[in-house]
C-alpha cells in the first residue's frame, strides 16, 4: 500500500512539473538562483536596489546584461510585498 501511495505522489508531482503552465519562467529561476525573493521587499526598495551600483554589486547583479536586469527588476517589482500579486519568500 505504501508503494502505491508513493507511486501516486511521484506521478502527480511529475505531471505537475511537466505542465508548462506551472513551470517558473527563466526570470523566476534567475531570481531564485540569486536568492532574490520578490515578496521580501516593497516596490520602492527593489527600485533602489536596481538604481544603485553599490546594491547591484551587493546582490551580484552588475554582471547581468541590461535587458535581463530590466526583466528581473520588473518581475521583482510586480511581485513585491506591496504589489497586487505578491510572492511569499521561499515559495517558488
Amino acid at each position: 500500500m505504501k508503494k502505491f501511495f508513493t507511486s501516486v505522489i511521484l506521478t502527480t508531482t511529475l505531471v505537475t512539473l511537466l505542465n508548462a503552465d506551472s513551470q517558473p519562467s527563466n526570470i523566476e529561476l534567475l531570481a531564485k538562483e540569486l536568492n532574490l525573493y520578490a515578496g521580501s521587499k516593497a516596490s520602492i526598495q527593489w527600485k533602489r536596489v536596481f538604481s544603485s551600483p553599490r546594491h547591484l554589486k551587493r546582490y551580484k547583479l552588475e554582471n547581468l546584461d541590461q535587458h535581463t536586469r530590466d526583466q528581473l527588476e520588473e518581475y521583482l517589482i510586480n511581485h513585491a510585498a506591496d504589489s497586487e500579486q505578491p510572492i511569499v519568500p521561499g515559495i517558488l
